[in-house]
């Protein structure tokens, strides 16, 4: 469904942040992007959804191509109306608006108005606790529910393609199981393909069918999601678990990290 090849990234003119980054998500299935802050995660997010504009970026080489056309150089509401939505980090819903005003501010590139108040019930059927404060202004929910709208907003466009960045940022681990719970369930159950930037390794390869390791723009490690959960090196840097017992992968020496991955 979507197709990355050799892209690179330049941002203000001067700073190379994608270096020549490859990868493919099949239709159906989730697809986690691992790596630590400044990998170039997010900027990968924002080069296929067309905002890199708004942060003097711009793809200088390579091609994005969702089922087979180049969307790059598209403006950002033309790709969400090809299908492509992305959740950014940090939730930012619209806090002056109700819940209901946010979610149908998600459907506002589409054509077919009849079906909004069908997918609005489906939405509250995800995440009954939107529905129960579907009149309350979005900026009193805490940061859980916030989250929850933001995914459900995405839903209202009827995406094809999800990308989803940091979904679990500053949330309580149960309700980042929850969350995580239900990514999944949107991607069985409508049938939504997800591309999802996430630094907490082990949820997100739990859900996930495929994954990809960054490091300086830079694609460096890749395969099923099974398989990079069990290989010692993401078990050691973004699992916890190394031949020395628990431990963090912030604690590691990043040119150790580096040699490691590129040997």
């Amino acid at each position: 469904m979507l197709e990355l090849n050799n892209v690179e990234v330049l941002y203000d003119d001067v700073i190379l942040v994608l270096r020549g980054l490859s990868l493919e998500v099949a239709e159906g299935h989730i697809v986690a992007l691992l790596g630590s802050n400044g990998a170039g995660k997010t900027t990968t997010l924002k080069a296929i959804s067309g905002l890199l504009g708004v942060e003097d970026g711009e793809v200088t080489d390579g091609s994005i191509r969702f089922d087979g056309r180049e969307i790059h150089g598209l403006p950002p509401e033309r790709i969400v109306r090809e299908g492509i939505f992305q959740v950014v980090e940090g939730r930012h819903v619209f806090e002056h608006l109700t819940v209901h005003e946010n979610l149908l501010a998600g459907a506002h590139t589409r054509k077919d108005r009849s079906a909004v108040p069908a997918d609005l019930e489906r939405v509250y059927g995800y995440f009954p606790r939107l529905g129960e404060r579907r009149r309350q202004q979005a900026g009193y929910l805490s940061g859980g529910e916030q989250q929850m709208l933001a995914l459900g907003r995405a839903l209202m466009a009827r995406p094809r393609l999800m990308l989803l960045d940091e979904p679990s940022l500053g949330l309580a681990p149960i309700l980042m199981e929850e969350i995580f719970e239900i990514i999944r369930r949107i991607n069985r159950e409508e049938e939504t393909t997800v591309l999802l930037v996430e630094q907490h390794a082990r949820i997100a390869l739990s859900i996930a069918d495929y994954g990809y390791v960054m490091e300086s723009g830079r694609v460096v490690l890749e395969g099923a999601a099974q398989a990079l959960s069990e290989n010692e090196d993401v078990r050691e840097f973004y699992l916890g678990l190394g031949e020395i017992g628990r431990r963090s992968y912030r604690d590691v020496k990043h040119y150790r990290r580096r040699k490691r991955w590129l040997s």
